[in-house]
């Protein structure tokens, strides 16, 4: 049986539409041809009589999920899970009915009367390139509604054009075994139907035939494959190994540098007479920053993200999570965050405990909970509104919505607070630094407190790792926000693993020269040094939004930038932790060899 979800413009597709939003047929016919038209002239059920009729027969020939419909604007919505829903997904039968293994030449499935308004819907939705999305057995397929033609572009004249609507479907479907493997839809041009001059009211003839055919060479079992092989696979290889080798080698030499460094530091630690730069700032390099609760949620909330981020990729490599399955992607990720929600909670009150704070533990917990959500709620509930405001079925309905926040409420928070309680109970309360902090504040030379010293370290902190996924970034982005379909998960995961490799080591190298300057604030800098990666993924966005796609519309324009603002601050915080870290070890190992009283 097929069923139809959507139509949307080519160049936008977060902008979806229902698709009986617009003038097609409510109601099929039931008269069938098979070779001409010599029943046109017979009386063609319409209104509501037709449109019983139609459902009657549909209902006895659908015998397969009865229960899970609801009568939507005369057509069947199916109740689907919550992965299709969050996927912008909304399921409906469609009038085109189809019969195992049974040819249709020829069927009309109704006439529909347009008039102006109509006219210039379909003629605006056309020169918009707007597309369809149908399903027969769970296998999608698609195509466009119409065409124009003899269009000046150089001058931007439409005079001349012509704009065409198409009104037959062919239907190829292939079978294996009694089973459905495949599902192609294509237009008949040779009944398309000029609209160019809206001002003249046409009647217009929707039609469809079926061709069935055996496909031995596609079992069952694989037929989503050919989906996944999108055109960028086969050729692109190269480019992503390319891409993948040049990030090893900038990984090496960083590596290279840094034991150049540890082995210098080590050298100068054991200068006993040797006391400037690094050595002078023993006593303040582990004094506790400001803002501490702010600094210890945002460590942990990084630490969890790293985590949700690794189960995401383990998903994926184990094709529990594929871009081919509609809105699996969306919930391999809540799920899991909301499952690892203890891990922040752990970290960041560890650390904060560790950092003698005692008493706000709980203002620490609560922040561990809301730091990253609240942004991700503000951005969704922003693209939420203005995608129901303009009747996209992309906009989440109100149920979807108190589900998730159900889920959070009842599930993530309480084990945010489970892991804060643990931390309390079993993790260690000692921070163990390797120098005594003295009980007066060292001055930081003035000239290193000067903007331009501060800002180069997070350029080029935040640029170095930002080039080792660059050519990975392009392609990722083709897949969220265009047609391709990624599934090169394995590149993309040691793509991931390079770059917090490499955003570990850039920011060390910048707090090597920081802690030359004797500047002992490295707390707050390493973790924004290491994040900064997020705001150059963020500056790449604007240059993908404006120069390599051509999405528009407040629809489309407030998705893509409020999700990738919400995409660039996991990254800074998952980065910034890892950061952090990394660089917490380096401190304690260079002072831990300083011979000092």
């Amino acid at each position: 049986h097929s069923s139809i979800t959507f139509h949307s413009p080519f160049n936008n597709p977060v902008e979806t539409y229902r698709y009986y939003s617009f003038p097609f047929c409510r109601a099929r016919s039931h008269v069938e041809e098979t070779g001409n038209n010599s029943a046109l002239g017979e009386n063609i059920p319409t209104g509501v009589e037709a449109l019983n009729d139609s459902l009657a027969i549909n209902d006895q020939r659908r015998t397969t999920r009865a229960n899970d419909r609801v009568f939507v604007d005369g057509t069947m919505k199916y109740e689907q899970s919550l992965d299709e829903i969050m996927a912008g997904n909304r399921l409906e039968t469609s009038l085109y009915e189809l019969t195992f293994q049974d040819d249709i030449e020829w069927r009309l499935l109704c006439n529909v009367s347009l008039g102006t308004k109509e006219l210039e819907t379909f003629k605006d939705a056309i020169r918009n390139n707007y597309f369809f999305e149908m399903y027969i057995e769970d296998l999608p397929m698609w195509g466009y509604i119409g065409d124009f033609e003899d269009e000046d572009v150089t001058l931007g004249q439409m005079g001349g054009s012509h704009t065409f609507l198409f009104p037959h479907l062919h239907f190829k479907v292939g079978t294996n075994n009694a089973q459905i493997v495949s599902v192609t839809v294509t237009i008949e041009r040779d009944s398309r139907v000029d609209i160019t001059n809206v001002h003249k009211p046409t009647t217009v003839q929707f039609s469809y035939s079926v061709e069935w055919f055996e496909n031995h060479e596609l079992p069952w079992k694989m037929r989503m494959t050919r989906y996944a092989d999108s055109m960028f696979l086969p050729g692109s290889f190269d480019s992503h190994w390319c891409a993948i080798f040049y990030s090893f080698l900038m990984t090496v030499f960083l590596a290279v540098y840094l034991m150049r460094v540890l082995k210098k530091l080590h050298g100068e630690a054991l200068e006993e007479g040797n006391q400037s730069g690094w050595k002078l700032i023993q006593g303040d390099v582990f004094r506790f920053p400001k803002f501490s609760i702010l600094f210890c949620a945002s460590v942990g909330t990084g630490a969890q993200l790293l985590v949700v981020a690794f189960v995401f990729l383990v998903l994926s490599l184990t094709d529990i999570v594929s871009p081919i399955r509609r809105g699996s992607i969306i919930i391999g990720i809540i799920i899991p965050h909301c499952l690892t929600c203890s891990i922040g909670s752990f970290v960041s009150i560890r650390l904060y405990l560790q950092m003698n704070g005692k008493c706000d533990w709980a203002c620490c917990v609560v922040l561990t909970a809301v730091l990253f959500p609240v942004p991700v709620a503000v951005v969704f509930l922003w693209a939420n509104t203005v995608a129901l405001s303009h009747g996209c079925t992309s906009a989440l309905p109100s149920s979807t919505i108190f589900t998730i926040a159900g889920v959070y409420a009842l599930i993530a928070f309480p084990l945010t607070v489970v892991g804060g309680i643990a931390a309390t109970k079993y993790a260690s309360h000692n921070f163990n630094a390797p120098t005594r902090t003295s009980e007066v504040v060292r001055e930081i030379p003035a000239r290193v407190s000067g903007i331009c010293i501060r800002v180069f370290p997070m350029y080029f902190s935040g640029l170095l790792p930002f080039l080792t996924i660059y050519k990975e970034a392009d392609y990722v982005f083709a897949g969220m926000w265009g047609y391709q379909i990624y599934t090169i998960f394995g590149i993309l995961s040691f793509a991931f693993v390079l770059l917090i490799i490499v955003a570990s080591f850039a920011s060390m190298a910048s707090l090597y020269f920081q802690l030359k300057r004797e500047d002992h604030r490295w707390w707050w800098s390493t973790f924004i040094n290491g994040g900064m990666s997020g705001l150059f993924i963020y500056a790449y966005s604007l240059y993908y939004f404006f120069e390599r796609s051509e999405m528009s519309g407040v629809v489309q324009t407030s998705f893509f930038f409020g999700y990738m603002l919400v995409i660039s601050l996991a990254f800074f915080l998952m980065l910034g932790s890892a950061s952090f870290h990394f660089n917490l070890l380096f401190m304690k190992h260079i002072y831990s060899r300083l011979k000092c009283d």
